[in-house]
């Protein structure tokens, strides 16, 4: 139980601290009041740029390595072939990678406004299950090639991560990760249902009924 605890306490401040607040905020604006609102990549990139943007895409991914790490380190480092969690380090694990997407979704350091978790999710999935992590990577670059869409890349490579596990953990393991990306789901529903709610019916860029949509669920984080 101990080690359950540290891990869920743990990767939750890990997620809660707001990378992209902090550099937006050097650059002269609040993420969350711009755009479609959301304190993620996407939104600062477009608002900053590219290499303004570089440090969130980093610091958001790599909570959700720690955060994976963490567990793993508390859930007794159990790891089958080619580094992939089992045993008693598995419901660990996950429950910190969980616990940080949570965090980076309703950060208590940033008055638990978030973003919608994908980096981190694909951080801690890094940890947890990396040839598959490394397979998506490849699929998102090959897809980006030939699409030359950088969107197409990264919504392949986010959603084949629970066919690709698939070829290296139980399906138990699967079953997690889905769940985990149901969490990401809910912040876009979430998002979806907050557009509309907005005075006059309108989203952060002045479109009636609905929130902005990016130009792949992987680049909203």
């Amino acid at each position: 139980m101990v080690p359950l605890l540290v891990a869920v306490i743990g990767g939750y401040l890990l997620g809660s601290v707001p990378v992209a607040v902090l550099v937006a905020r050097a650059h002269g604006f609040d993420p969350r009041e711009v755009g479609d609102r959301n304190p993620g990549f996407w939104n600062v990139r477009e608002r900053a740029g590219s290499r303004a943007s570089a440090p969130v895409f980093a610091g958001d991914m790599l909570k959700g390595v720690l955060a994976g790490l963490l567990g793993l380190a508390v859930g007794g480092a159990h790891t089958a072939g080619l580094g992939v969690v089992a045993g008693p380090t598995v419901p660990v694990a996950y429950a910190a990678v969980a616990a940080a997407m949570i965090g980076h979704a309703w950060p208590v350091f940033a008055r638990f406004r978030g973003g919608r978790s994908i980096l981190t999710f694909a951080g801690g999935f890094a940890v947890v299950c990396p040839p598959a992590f490394a397979l998506a990577v490849v699929l998102l670059v090959g897809v980006s090639l030939a699409s030359r869409s950088f969107a197409a890349g990264a919504r392949t490579g986010v959603f084949a991560t629970p066919v690709l596990q698939a070829l290296f953990a139980p399906l138990t393991h699967v079953a997690l990760t889905g769940a985990l990306m149901c969490l990401i789901g809910l912040r876009f529903g979430m998002a979806a249902l907050a557009g509309r709610r907005r005075p006059g019916g309108r989203d952060g860029r002045g479109r009636r009924g609905r929130a902005r949509r990016g130009p792949a669920a992987g680049s909203r984080t």
